[in-house]
């Protein structure tokens, strides 16, 4: 395997990552690398946890100029990714790789207010990473320059098409110069990303990263079992005191179960977060930083969210319901195992899902088609994953080390405007209204509800007869 030194990367760069122990590079970045810090554009197809954000974030910080190098304070590379919590991270990714040149990087979402973009953007920035639907508000505001963008990154681009982005994203590609190096990373390659790339790349070099052991994730054992709706937290309770248990996910289908267990699991002395759509963009950017700080040790996240989980030492996820279909279920244990690493994935199967699972089961091969009936006492539940017999469904005191998420500061987010003003040349959004998209929801960070003011009772009635 070739060094990063060998591969062409800065020293700078290379004196950035080595501290979070990236010090060689993993299968997708030693095939990306030399073709990208050459200009060229690529196409990347590898499922999650392969090291791919650093394919494309390392030949960025390496090309990109910095202040003291004479960047104009406009943006040099673009990073386009479907959703708010991808953004964060991947946004979080390139400042480590750049702050030995103090490259700035800055993350554009949806659900935050537009005056700390705009402020920041008028400072200025090298790289932007960005959802579509905030990007184009800005750009088409005026705020947001993309004539001197050389590098566009299409990230999670079968993502983005399942979300309905497609039309953006063509629009965002319309503003961009022409003479650019276009990446595009997807998991899979649907026709309308074919397409796509035939549109708007030049002779792109399609890298495709083996799967070793077939179409699931390499090193996560994999459990499924049938459990009682009325006893599956008792059973995520036990589960989450086996023997070297770490960071976990569980993940559930609607918001709100996901609320519920969160909720139930801090009532029995679990240190957890919860990651869903109901939830306002800072509480929901508070519970991602007391996961990744360790505060925290559990996160309950809907299907949403799965994109922007990147947390290293991830040795758990739990599917508490059943996922949708095969690439779901995917997505979902991608959160453990990542980089080459082990991990545990435990799926629920409530009886009215088993014909869900047995689609999943049969497309992955997974050999596990008729789930064991199990309860909370169950012996082969202890002995599978490792519990010992003496536990019960309460976290003890004595093991209630976490800080918890009250630990973690929530951002007071102000969202009072909801629309960018104009720019300085006085040009308008010329955007028409359309359907909304995930990004856009109007979130507002939680707040303790005003008090009530008495009222004075007025009758309504005659008091004849009283």
């Amino acid at each position: 395997m070739a060094s990063f030194i060998e591969l062409g990367v800065r020293p700078e760069t290379i004196e950035a990552l080595a501290p979070i122990g990236i010090t060689a590079p993993f299968a997708i970045q030693e095939m990306v690398l030399p073709l990208a810090l050459s200009g060229n554009d690529l196409i990347g197809q590898a499922k999650t946890g392969t090291g791919k954000t650093l394919g494309f974030g390392i030949p960025i910080i390496d090309r990109v100029l910095s202040k003291s190098e004479g960047a104009t304070g406009k943006a040099q590379a673009l990073v386009v990714v479907p959703t708010r919590e991808l953004c964060v991270q991947v946004a979080e990714d390139l400042l480590v790789a750049g702050r030995i040149r103090d490259i700035r990087v800055l993350a554009l979402y949806g659900g935050r207010a537009f005056e700390p973009q705009l402020d920041a953007l008028n400072k200025g920035i090298d790289v932007v990473v960005g959802t579509p639907g905030r990007l184009l508000d800005l750009a088409r505001q005026g705020h947001l320059k993309l004539n001197e963008v050389r590098i566009l990154v299409l990230d999670e681009a079968d993502e983005m098409l399942d979300l309905g982005f497609l039309p953006d994203i063509e629009a965002i590609l319309r503003l961009i110069p022409e003479a650019r190096q276009t990446m595009l990373f997807s998991a899979t390659m649907p026709g309308e990303i074919i397409t796509l790339a035939r549109k708007f790349m030049d002779q792109p070099t399609h890298i495709r990263v083996a799967e070793e052991g077939g179409s699931t994730v390499e090193g996560v054992e994999q459990f499924a079992y049938r459990a009682h709706a009325m006893d599956k937290i008792e059973m995520l309770a036990r589960i989450l005191q086996a023997e070297g248990r770490g960071a976990t996910v569980v993940f559930c289908r609607t918001k709100r179960t996901a609320a519920k267990v969160s909720d139930e699991l801090t009532e029995r002395g679990f240190a957890s977060g919860a990651v869903h759509g109901d939830l306002g963009q800072g509480a929901r950017e508070q519970a991602l930083r007391a996961f990744r700080n360790g505060k925290v040790d559990i996160l309950v996240a809907t299907d949403v969210a799965a994109r922007g989980i990147d947390v290293e030492g991830v040795t758990h996820v739990i599917n508490y319901q059943c996922p949708d279909d095969e690439k779901v279920y995917l997505h979902r244990i991608g959160r453990t195992g990542r980089a080459g690493a082990g991990g545990i994935a435990i799926t629920f199967v409530d009886w009215d899902e088993l014909a869900r699972w047995n689609m999943i089961n049969t497309a992955l091969k997974l050999d596990m088609a008729d789930p064991k009936e199990t309860y909370s006492s169950s012996e082969w539940l202890f002995t599978d994953l490792n519990i010992a017999p003496e536990i019960t469904g309460v976290l003890p005191r004595s093991q209630r080390a976490k800080a918890g998420l009250a630990a973690e500061e929530i951002e007071d987010i102000d969202l009072k405007s909801k629309r960018p003003p104009k720019a300085a040349d006085g040009r308008g959004s010329d955007r028409k209204s359309a359907p909304k998209k995930p990004e856009h929801a109007k979130v507002s960070a939680p707040s303790a509800p005003a008090p009530r003011k008495d009222r004075e009772r007025k009758r309504t009635r005659s008091s004849a007869g009283e």
